[in-house]
């Protein structure tokens, strides 16, 4: 018996033959050294296989990361620029406080002329009033004084003629057949009809707004602010301050509207109320006939 090898005897169903198969160590030991290294190839690979998928999660990571700072730091220059802007109008104003109260006259003016009690009083205060100016900022002094001049700061008139289409809360959406809650109520009246301020107030916007189509905010002080929507032109323009009963656009259907409208908002701190409680304190025009469960109450 041959001892440097490993011998099978294979024996034949059908012939009654014996095969006899001879295997040196030698070669088994190939054999298992070869299937050995291929093991530790497959596992190198799949080890790379995995260290790679890893570092590319962290590149998307990182790039995720990187892409979210160019934003903020983008957002970040439009804030400064909007504060340079407010800084160079309070300096504006600063300036022309200076004029108005002599601050700008030449040094040599008046010299040896001594200062009675009301100019030096008078330059007193015109000293406290450009320090609050210059420490105050431009925020602040718009609501401050922009909403001094009113007289009716509350939502009661009715902002066109019209029929009432939509009340304020939940109702069938028209485009897509699916409960949606309305923010506002819907006046039907034919196009290019004068939209009217409800209130005094300052215009805060008249601009596109997506869905409202052409739309114009007035905020009225103290979180107050009506919203006319889906108008054809403005009639006046942001910064503008308005009188209750002004025309402050034309109505109209652009954004997402059916036909010609104008849908009225009242919004309390940026939470749309239900029109209705300030409008049945007012006038109701001629023709626009309302009812409880219409509005939404």
């Amino acid at each position: 018996m041959n001892k440097n090898c490993l011998i099978l005897d294979l024996a034949h169903s059908l012939h009654g033959r014996v095969k006899r198969i001879e295997i040196s160590y030698k070669s088994l030991a190939w054999v298992a050294g070869g299937v050995l290294t291929l093991l530790l190839l497959v596992l190198a690979l799949s080890f790379s296989y995995l260290r790679m998928s890893w570092k590319m999660s962290e590149f998307e990571r990182l790039r995720a990361e990187m892409n979210g700072l160019k934003t903020r730091y983008v957002e970040l220059q439009r804030q400064a620029n909007q504060h340079n802007l407010q800084m160079a109008s309070l300096e504006t104003l600063a300036s022309e406080v200076s004029a108005r109260y002599g601050f700008n006259e030449p040094s040599g003016a008046g010299d040896g002329a001594p200062m009675d009690s009301d100019s030096v009083a008078n330059l007193r205060e015109s000293i406290e009033q450009y320090n609050v100016l210059e420490a105050a900022s431009f925020d602040g002094i718009y609501h401050h004084y922009a909403f001094r001049w009113q007289e009716h700061n509350q939502p009661s008139l009715w902002p066109v003629i019209g029929v009432l289409r939509s009340g304020f809360g939940g109702r069938m959406d028209p485009f897509s057949g699916e409960g949606a809650f309305h923010t506002g109520i819907d006046l039907q009246v034919p196009k290019g009809s004068a939209v009217h301020a409800t209130a005094d107030g300052v215009v805060e916007r008249a601009c596109w707004s997506g869905k409202y189509g052409k739309l114009v905010v007035i905020d009225h002080g103290n979180g107050l602010k009506t919203y006319y929507a889906h108008l054809s032109e403005w009639e006046v323009v942001p910064g503008q301050a308005v009188r209750r009963g002004e025309v402050i656009a034309l109505s109209g259907a652009t954004g997402h509207a059916t036909g010609p409208h104008v849908h009225y908002e009242v919004r309390v701190s940026g939470t749309p109320v239900n029109p209705y409680r300030y409008l049945a304190k007012g006038p109701n025009p001629q023709g626009l006939t309302t009812t409880h469960s219409d509005l939404g109450l």
